[in-house]
This record gives structure tokens, C-alpha cells and sequence, in this order.
């Protein structure tokens, strides 16, 4: 009875262990509790983007710029304060001299400087917002590249793997008819020879595809395991107009809307804010006088101009003048990306179909030229060099669909558009 167990935990240990080997074609997800496949460049994207920095920092970002907004908004741009006095002659003639003062300072708006400021705080709200959409584009591309490329990786694999199990089946078919002595010991060297290369192209393209796994597992970096799911659906093909709401050139635009308001305000901040003082005091001269009491108003004005003002308003347009340009320059190159995505994309579905009859073609021609083989009628040259054509217009095939596919993602990106 305890070997009869012994053994169960050794084979339980042995199919857990099997399992692990196939691991390499798993990557982790993003709940522990919920692991769910990864099956296509959304799911990648939607992972990836909840580990940035920017994503994890949005909310409190949120926060502060709402603070921002209702601090533009107050009746003062800073708090009031309060003052205290106390005078007594005690420590000198002790006549019995005293005066006591509260005051409240309270801060005044600058002309226009209030609706300055909630514009401005307005704009940067906005800006955050464009801001988070612009990198959440940059995330998707290199999401976007890395996928395709781990797809490239699975075809260089496939192929290889079928050109290796053709080249041993080649090899074996050459060694049964040299050891009947119908082909010489050099076609089996040749034959051998095949398989050496395939083992090496296979090997190859095994390393590869683990690399372009762990490039995806390093995007999502999660703690459990989920099923990979190589499936090679396109996304979806985007509108033929140039959309005018790109995320990097929106970005760019809310920047210079809060570069010209953050100018329009540096305008108003000729001096420093002034402040109104309400004060309350008693006193008395001695002893034997009673207490009198008053009250004083007053107001504070700062002197304005001078270098300070000077540098704050040149450097505020500056700032509108460099993002205003930036704008320009970011539109141009966007727009040349986008007619060259569309080109691409043309010019993939071309390659693809002369790739897919080139491909039908070569495994017809491997047909024929296996049946001639097999019967005498063709030698091992040939027959060799039929199977690496069939089997590169079989990778040309399969890696065209791929650029294809990955043509229209290049597209989708071009037009600042996210996965989907």
C-alpha cells in the first residue's frame, strides 16, 4: 500500500513537471486570482498600461489639478492671515502704558488675474488628460511591435519545425534506398547534411521565439500564468481620412493652450498681490486712563515692474512659442507617417497575395517532385532543392500575412488610434 502511493506521488510529480516544460508558451497575467489568456494586442496593451507609472500616478494628478482649480476659483489667491500686537511700557517706566491690535490681512486679486488663473488651471486639467492619451499611445506601439514581432518568431518556429521533420523523413526515405544500393553513400551524406541545417535553422528560431516571450512577458509582468495565445487576427482597419484628432498632436495642442494662458497670466502679474488690512486696537496711556478703542483700514501695494515681471513674461512666451512650434513640426511628421502607413498597407496585401500563390505553387511542385523521387525519375539535387523552395515560399507566405497584419497595426498607430 505505501508503494502503491509512493509511486501515484511520483507520477503526479512527473506530469506537473510536464507540464512546467510547456510553460514557455505562457506569460503572466494580470490577476492572481483570475489569470486570463492573453489573445491579442488589447490585452497585452491593457495590462501594460496598469503597471506605468503614469497610470498608477493619474488618479492623485487628478487630485492636485481639481485642488488647482478650486484654489482659482477662492475669493483671495492666498489665505487671510491674522495679526496680533500687544505694546506695554513694563520693562521701562511701568506707568502702566498698554495698546493691544488683532488684524486681518486679506489678500486682493491682481486686475484679471483670477479668471486668468482658472483659465489656466482649466487648460492644464485638459492637458493631463491629452497628456495621459498621448503615452498611452506610445505604449501601444512598442506593445504593438513587440507582439507582431513574437508572431514572427512563431512562423520562423513553425516553418523550421517543418522543415525539419521533412528533411528526417527525407533522410530516412535516402537511407533505405542506399542500404537497397539505389543511390550512392554521398546522397545520404547530402540528405544528412539537410537535416544538420534544419536542426540548426530550428534551434535558431526556438531561441527567438523565447526571446520575443519574455519581451512580451516583461511588458505585462505579472505573478500567475496564463495562456498564450498566438492568434494572428488583424485589428481592425482604420478610416482612409487622416483623423484630425490625433493623441500626440492633441497633446501638443493642449501644451500651447497652457503655455498661451500661463502667458496671459504672467501678464497680469505686474507686481505681487496687494492686501487689505482691517485692524482693531485699544489702549490706554496710564494707569488712571481708561481704555479707548479704534479701528484702522488699510491697503498694501507692492511696487510692480522690474526685471523679475520682465523674466516672467518673457519666459511664459517662450514657452508658447516653443510648444506652438513644436505643434507645427509634430502635425507635418504625423501626417507623412500616416500616408506612408497607408502606402505600407498596400503594399503588404500586394506582397501578400504573390506570396500565398508562389506558396501554392512550391507545395504543388514538392508533390510532384516527392512522387518523382520516390519512383527514380528525379535525383536527390533536385528533390533537395525543391524542398528549400517550397520551404521558403511557405515562410514568404506566412510571414507576408504577418507584415500585413502588422501593416494595419503600423496604421492604426499612425493614426494615433489604441488597440481594440
Amino acid at each position: 500500500m505505501y508503494r502503491t502511493k509512493k509511486w501515484n506521488f511520483k507520477w503526479r510529480l512527473s506530469a506537473v513537471a510536464a507540464i512546467s516544460v510547456c510553460s514557455v508558451f505562457h506569460v503572466f497575467a494580470q490577476n492572481t486570482n483570475q489569470p486570463r489568456p492573453v489573445q491579442s494586442v488589447k490585452d497585452i496593451f491593457d495590462t501594460t498600461w496598469a503597471r506605468q507609472p503614469e497610470a498608477q500616478a493619474l488618479e492623485t494628478r487628478q487630485q492636485a489639478l481639481q485642488a488647482q482649480k478650486r484654489a482659482a476659483a477662492a475669493w483671495t489667491p492666498e489665505p487671510a492671515a491674522v495679526e496680533l500686537n500687544s505694546k506695554s511700557d513694563q520693562w521701562g517706566r511701568n506707568l502702566g502704558e498698554r495698546e493691544q491690535q488683532i488684524a486681518i490681512a486679506v489678500p486682493m486679486w491682481l486686475p484679471g488675474q483670477r479668471s486668468k488663473s482658472s483659465a489656466l488651471a482649466e487648460a492644464e486639467v485638459n492637458a493631463l488628460d491629452h497628456q495621459i492619451k498621448a503615452n498611452q499611445l506610445r505604449v501601444a506601439g512598442q506593445i504593438r511591435e513587440d507582439w507582431w514581432n513574437l508572431h514572427r518568431a512563431r512562423i520562423e518556429k513553425d516553418v523550421t519545425t517543418d522543415q525539419l521533420n521533412n528533411a528526417k523523413r527525407l533522410a530516412e526515405d535516402v537511407s533505405k534506398r542506399v542500404k537497397a544500393g539505389d543511390l550512392a553513400q554521398s546522397d545520404q551524406h547530402q540528405a544528412e547534411g539537410a537535416v544538420a541545417v534544419a536542426e540548426s535553422a530550428y534551434a535558431m528560431a526556438q531561441a527567438n521565439l523565447e526571446l520575443a516571450i519574455q519581451m512580451i512577458k516583461a511588458s505585462i509582468g505579472a505573478t500567475s500564468f496564463s495562456t498564450l495565445n498566438l492568434s494572428d487576427s488583424p485589428e481592425l482597419l482604420p478610416s482612409a481620412e487622416y483623423p484630425r484628432n490625433h493623441a500626440a498632436l492633441m497633446e501638443l495642442q493642449a501644451r500651447s493652450d497652457v503655455a498661451e494662458r500661463a502667458m496671459a497670466l504672467a501678464a497680469t502679474r505686474t507686481r505681487a498681490n496687494p492686501e487689505f488690512t482691517i485692524a482693531k486696537s485699544r489702549d490706554r496711556g496710564n494707569l488712571a486712563d481708561p481704555y479707548s478703542s479704534k479701528i484702522t483700514i488699510g491697503i498694501r501695494l507692492p511696487f510692480g515692474g522690474g526685471p523679475r515681471y520682465e523674466a516672467v513674461v518673457a519666459h511664459a512666451q517662450a514657452e508658447a512659442t516653443q510648444a506652438q512650434a513644436q505643434l507645427t513640426l509634430e502635425r507635418d511628421r504625423t501626417q507623412s507617417l500616416w500616408h506612408f502607413a497607408q502606402a505600407k498597407v498596400n503594399a503588404a496585401q500586394a506582397q501578400l497575395k504573390a506570396a500565398e500563390r508562389r506558396a501554392k505553387l512550391a507545395l504543388e511542385s514538392r508533390t510532384f517532385f516527392e512522387k518523382s523521387f520516390q519512383l527514380g525519375e528525379s535525383d536527390l539535387p533536385t528533390r533537395l532543392r525543391i524542398e528549400v523552395e517550397a520551404v521558403e515560399a511557405q515562410r514568404q507566405a506566412a510571414l507576408s500575412r504577418i507584415e500585413f497584419f502588422a501593416s494595419i497595426s503600423a496604421l492604426r498607430q499612425a493614426a494615433g488610434l489604441l488597440p481594440q
